[in-house]
């Protein structure tokens, strides 16, 4: 009874993984891996399936699949960013630069091409975790909140905040990289640097890699702000053109 109890404790204080996944096999290798890595993973075959389980469960972390049959992995991830940040991590077979772009222009957090290592795959999901629950130890020391041109970023909470007061759905990589800016503000910073300070931890990040992340973050800025935030040196990088008041 006892033992019932303590493993019941453990379910319900880990992180909880959705596996979308139509290889029978491999979501069963998957859950079983996650399970003993401290996980209490969940299982989807498709699309329908997914949106039952997360309509059901907290879901922490996705790992999504891109080849599922009805509507692809990339469909799902536009339709599940239209609603909600939980951290996506793209599972594909094809190890194609174009469907890593696109991967993150719909806003997956990480892209990793089968066949993949179990250790490799659990560290990316921990890293992950780490940055979207990780909350105040992430916070800078010194002060809680970075203030540019009315907006608010707040490191503890992991939250941007428009002028008008309304939270701005960041996906975990987006966050990072906008932390990276404003924690440098009005200074040039090249690509490999921002690849470094954002953390993204994308397989084979790349410079285009970073192009589309700042893409994804001028139109979210751009939703309500005239002027520019984020100005292209042209063969060095970008700068964040807004002073920042530390709080």
């Amino acid at each position: 009874m006892l033992d019932l109890q303590r493993e019941l404790a453990m379910v319900s204080t880990a992180p909880v993984v959705l596996i979308v996944e139509d290889d029978p096999s491999l979501r069963t290798l998957l859950s079983r891996v996650l399970r003993e890595e401290g996980f209490h993973p969940l299982s989807a075959a498709h699309g329908a399936e997914m949106a039952r389980v997360i309509d059901a469960n907290p879901i922490d972390l996705i790992l999504l699949d891109i080849m599922l049959p009805g509507s692809n992995g990339f469909e799902l991830c536009r339709t599940l960013r239209r609603t909600s940040q939980v951290p996506i991590i793209i599972l594909s077979a094809r190890d194609e630069e174009t469907d890593r772009l696109i991967g993150l222009e719909l806003g997956a957090d990480d892209y990793i091409a089968k066949p993949f290592s179990n250790r490799e795959l659990v560290a990316r999901i921990r890293a992950i975790l780490r940055r979207t629950q990780g909350g105040a130890q992430t916070a800078p020391r010194g002060y809680q909140l970075l203030a540019f041109s009315n907006w608010t970023l707040d490191p503890g909470r992991r939250e941007l905040i428009s002028p008008e007061g309304a939270v701005v759905d960041l996906s975990g990589a987006e966050f990072d990289l906008l932390l990276a800016f404003v924690s440098s503000p009005q200074r040039v910073i090249g690509r490999e640097r921002l690849l470094e300070m954002s953390r993204t931890r994308l397989a084979d990040a790349s410079d285009r890699s970073i192009d589309v992340l700042v893409s994804r973050l001028r139109r979210k800025l751009a939703a309500v702000q005239a002027e520019p935030l984020l100005r292209t040196v042209r063969g060095v990088g970008y700068i964040f053109t807004a002073a920042v008041e530390r709080r």
